[in-house]
């Protein structure tokens, strides 16, 4: 079954490729490179008006790389974006690192720490919840707009269905896409 199939055997040669296979200036210029990517993708949302909804969700990616080359390199990119989205677009400020980057680093986090598929997904859905839960009911930004504005534990769980949605899908995004983005890099 898909739930408990283990992801360390498709993972595993990707991260060993990207981790132990490059030097140290590599990686620090491929994550600030990575922070970049996800800042121009995530200021699309509000410099494109329309299309750039649908090109903003793909900043998670570019940390999801990052963090694959290492947790600390990771971190620094996600890092970085925030302070670039400051600069390019400060509106998109509030939804990054709540939404997108948060999810990114639960599925990293997940990939690194789990074996089994399930585990991922619901840590990613997880980091997601909590963030989208913190921006609606503690700041009171509408990031849903104006759907699930009340506190209630209905909302909860509908907010975190979506999240466990929203997360699996990019788990199987990034199962199906990173062994043939890696494969430039082997040689």
């Amino acid at each position: 079954m898909f739930w408990n199939k283990d992801i360390k055997k498709s993972i595993l040669p990707v991260i060993v490729i990207l981790r132990d296979r490059r030097s140290f200036t590599f990686k620090l210029v491929a994550s600030s490179l990575m922070g970049l990517i996800a800042a121009i993708l995530q200021a699309a949302g509000g410099v494109i008006p329309g299309i750039g909804m649908l090109i903003s969700p793909f900043s998670s990616a570019p940390i999801i790389i990052s963090m694959l080359l290492s947790p600390t390199f990771g971190i620094l990119s996600y890092i970085l974006t925030i302070f670039l989205l400051l600069l390019i677009q400060p509106s998109e400020l509030f939804i990054f690192p709540f939404t997108t980057g948060a999810m990114a680093l639960g599925i990293s986090f997940g990939l690194i720490l789990f074996n089994k598929g399930w585990k991922v997904i619901c840590l990613s859905g997880l980091f997601l919840c909590i963030g989208i839960c913190f921006l609606l009911y503690l700041i009171q930004f509408p990031v849903l707009g104006p759907f699930l504005i009340e506190f209630r534990v209905v909302n909860i769980i509908i907010i975190y269905s979506f999240s466990l949605v929203y997360g699996w899908f990019w788990f199987e995004l990034v199962l199906r896409l990173l062994p043939r983005l890696v494969k430039p890099i082997k040689s």
